[in-house]
């Protein structure tokens, strides 16, 4: 095994195929890692604190997903943040010592400060402020050596590591520094072109249909400019092709012909909609079968037991060395 590698979600919706290539590069981590991978309620709370979320029906629906891809508890150990409190623990020791203006130089902390205020949210709050270094907490809590993040989250994991060098100049050598493993994530539009958010209800979920795939690809927009199936086409500004060029193997002829005008846009939806069906129906087969009563629980039940027993090690070492 190579280390630790902690990550997390927030369970705020359902997941849509925008997400699957993360939890397809977690699963492939889990055979070189001790992977501990943990639905961040907490976390949901440093933005949704006002909205009442429905937690147990949205934290089960995030498990069910991961289980459908691939995370296998029998080699990762799969938990809710909350059930773990070590976490919201170290986070505390941690903001004892962390200097205000490093969290104020994370820069989603403004960015999102001005979206969601746009949208009435008061996030002039401790914990929105503070969501960096539970994050940090998080990761440190389990002397995590690496952490896959895409390009956007690499301000966090650089605090992380501040945060512990900080920690070991103060106390002792406790924390690793958790390097950064960047995954080649594509950025995958919506059916309309805009970002594939379920807020939108432009997003494809992990748990389509057949028949719900084929609508989500009849909806995709599609080259203006093309008026008849012999018309050339140019998939450069093709939504359906966007998605061709992740799931289909043969996407170089698909836009060979699509530019020649041998293939109209009818057969190319349908073309990508059966590669979508072929992608997506072994999740829905593993789903059927995590969906029995009480197989999500006993993952999460047990998943949170392992994880404690590594955190609470951590936290001996830490409340020791502070002199506690």
């Amino acid at each position: 095994m190579k280390g630790r590698i902690f990550s997390g979600m927030r369970p705020t919706g359902a997941l849509h195929i925008g997400h699957l290539s993360v939890i397809q590069n977690w699963v492939a981590l889990q055979e070189d890692y001790k992977c501990y991978f943990s639905i961040v309620d907490l976390h949901a709370l440093t933005t949704g604190y006002e909205d009442r979320l429905d937690f147990p029906r949205l934290r089960r629906e995030i498990a069910l997903d991961w289980l459908s891809v691939g995370i296998d508890p029998e080699k990762s150990a799969v938990f809710l943040q909350s059930a773990v409190k070590e976490h919201s623990e170290l986070h505390l020791l941690l903001s004892m010592f962390t200097p205000l203006s490093w969290l104020e130089r994370v820069p989603t902390y403004k960015d999102q400060i001005q979206q969601l205020s746009q949208q009435g949210k008061d996030l002039g709050t401790y914990g929105f402020l503070g969501y960096p270094l539970l994050m940090a907490a998080d990761i440190l809590v389990y002397k995590a050596n690496a952490v896959p993040v895409g390009e956007d989250q690499l301000p966090h994991v650089e605090l992380c590591r501040e945060v512990a060098r900080r920690f070991n100049h103060l106390y002792g050598p406790v924390f690793p520094e958790p390097k950064d493993l960047v995954g080649n994530v594509p950025l995958l539009p919506g059916v309309d072109g805009r970002k594939m958010s379920k807020s939108y209800h432009n997003a494809i979920s992990l748990t389509a249909s057949s028949e719900e795939i084929k609508m989500r690809v009849q909806q995709m927009i599609t080259d203006p400019a093309r008026l008849r199936k012999d018309d050339p086409g140019h998939p450069e500004v093709c939504i359906v092709d966007k998605f061709h060029q992740i799931y289909t193997p043969e996407v170089a002829e698909v836009e060979e012909n699509c530019r020649a005008g041998k293939v109209g846009c009818v057969a190319c939806k349908r073309h990508l909609a059966e590669n979508l069906e072929k992608l997506l129906s072994p999740f829905r087969e593993r789903r059927a079968y995590w969906e029995e009563p009480g197989r999500v629980e006993k993952v999460l039940e047990e998943g949170a037991a392992h994880a404690r027993v590594t955190a609470s090690e951590t936290m001996k070492e830490v409340r020791c060395v502070m002199g506690l």
